[in-house]
């Protein structure tokens, strides 16, 4: 269920493009992600901090992109969406010396500091070439296609990432759970 509330707002600009344009597209995914965040606070009581800067920086793009009439901005949202997560994970451990994946996913994962490491510039990395790869498409080829790539494209390298991650981590489950098999 989490997975479709988190895909609704992209996958309803998706539909609302190939319908109506992009102008519908962008109102039908700012409303989608309001909603989504209404959503998750009745329900859950809380909201994410990503979350909440992912409605941020849709209502900003996106507005602007109905104001001005210009879908130049809403091309650029998923760029600077990917930079600004990228960038606090940089950050964190450059000069707060946090890993914030190891942060949010530590009570799930037990890893040595040199994979949170590695987990976390491996995101970053992603991070920063999804942003370059999102305009190279939004500005060498149609709205058609850059609207494909954003929900196709983006979600099937982001699933591609995951498993390489999950490979990755891999090797430190079994030694997790060869180490827990030992214990009385």
């Amino acid at each position: 269920m989490k997975l479709l509330l988190d895909f609704f707002p992209i996958v309803l600009f998706f539909v609302a493009f190939k319908i109506w344009g992009i102008y519908v597209a962008t109102a039908a995914a700012i409303v989608a992600t309001i909603a989504q965040i209404a959503w998750l606070r009745y329900s859950q009581g809380k909201v994410e901090p990503m979350q909440w800067l992912s409605l941020g920086i849709i209502v900003v793009f996106g507005g602007a992109t109905i104001l001005a009439h210009d879908e130049t901005f809403i091309k650029w949202k998923p760029t600077v969406l990917y930079w600004l997560m990228g960038g606090a994970l940089a950050a964190g451990l450059l000069f707060f010396r946090k890993n914030l994946l190891k942060s949010l996913m530590g009570a799930q994962l037990v890893l040595p500091d040199a994979a949170w490491r590695t987990l976390n510039w491996s995101w970053v990395t992603f991070f920063a070439v999804m942003g370059v790869l999102n305009l190279w498409v939004a500005f060498n080829f149609d709205t058609d296609t850059w609207v494909n790539f954003k929900l196709f494209g983006g979600m099937g390298l982001m699933a591609v990432f995951v498993v390489a991650q999950a490979l990755y981590l891999g090797r430190y489950m079994k030694d997790a759970k060869e180490a827990g098999a030992g214990e009385p």
